[in-house]
């Protein structure tokens, strides 16, 4: 079975804006702020043989925040920064009480029957505990960034930089391939 990191969209792969202590998330393709620190980290782990998948959480879907066609070119421009198998998105609100948003597990568990994915090998990159409490539920492991955003909940790794949870997924990994 193939193993994954599951990469969170906003906050990860892209620089979301910041207002009264929540990330803003971009509507428009003019808004999208690719994190240039996440290219290192993406380009390390894809040669290590992980399949990328970013993860989001977009309710601007269902509230007419964002658009589908918006949403779709973000995503667009998201793949050409970023060497990415997929991009998975919950497109509810929290009062829609789906599987797939996360915290909910929806979205990782798709994922795993898509692609035949060792869930217990895989890990979700994130500076938010919601990923970390998906991870949790399926046995992945959480590598969060350090972030006003990461909560007091379960965590395996909090870390300080892209390149730190690079280097621990790597040790990691080399690890249990040595066992």
């Amino acid at each position: 079975m193939k193993v994954a990191a599951f990469i969170e969209r906003d906050g990860i792969l892209t620089l979301p804006k910041v207002e009264r202590g929540c990330q803003i998330t971009p509507a428009t393709l003019q808004d999208l702020q690719v994190n240039k620190a996440a290219l290192a980290l993406c380009e390390h782990l894809k040669a290590a043989g992980f399949i990328l998948v970013a993860t989001t959480n977009q309710p601007g879907l269902s509230s007419g925040f964002v658009t589908r066609r918006e949403l779709d070119r973000i995503h667009a421009g998201l793949r050409q920064a970023f060497p990415l198998d997929d991009i998975m998105v919950c497109p509810h609100d929290a009062s829609d009480h789906c599987s797939c948003r996360k915290p909910q597990p929806g979205l990782l568990v798709e994922a795993s029957f898509k692609y035949h994915l060792d869930l217990e090998r895989s890990f979700v990159i994130s500076d938010k505990w919601q990923d970390a409490r998906a991870a949790q539920a399926v046995g992945a492991t959480s590598m969060l960034l350090e972030s006003p955003w990461t909560g007091s909940g379960h965590h395996d790794f909090v870390l300080p930089s892209l390149a730190a949870i690079s280097g621990k997924i790597l040790q990691l990994q080399t690890r249990h391939l040595a066992a």
